[in-house]
């Protein structure tokens, strides 16, 4: 049974920091794209970050280049992302994610059927 369990997520000030985590179990990370998504309330479900599972070549929105950073661990099977220079526009439900077919555009992972998700953690940024 694939299971991708995020976890770090949380409250903090603009500004501030957060390292989000998601633990995968049942599928080997290595061997996918990876990535993270976020969705604001009212809002569609928007790709942050990911990571090419032909190379292993980073790619950011553009929204948050320069402030966040994905990484992954291939002996804990788990990826991160690092944020930071956090905004209240920041703010949502993130969600990491696995993709089977490495080639498939990064914005059709959404309705994917092949995408595999975690539950999403919430990160709220404010004073």
């Amino acid at each position: 049974q694939v299971q991708l369990v995020e976890s770090g997520g949380g409250a903090v000030q603009p500004g501030g920091s957060l390292r989000l985590s998601c633990a995968a179990s049942g599928l080997t990370l290595d061997l996918y794209a990876i990535g993270w998504f976020r969705q604001a309330p009212g809002k569609e479900r928007e790709w942050v970050s990911y990571i090419s599972s032909k190379d292993d070549s980073t790619y950011y929105a553009d929204s948050v280049k320069g402030r966040f950073t994905i990484s992954k661990d291939n002996d804990k099977n788990t990826m991160y992302l690092q944020m930071s220079g956090l905004k209240p526009e920041d703010t949502a439900v993130y969600y990491c994610a696995a993709q089977q077919h490495g080639g498939l555009l990064i914005k059709l992972w959404v309705r994917s059927p092949t995408t595999w998700w975690g539950q999403g953690t919430q990160v709220t940024v404010s004073s």
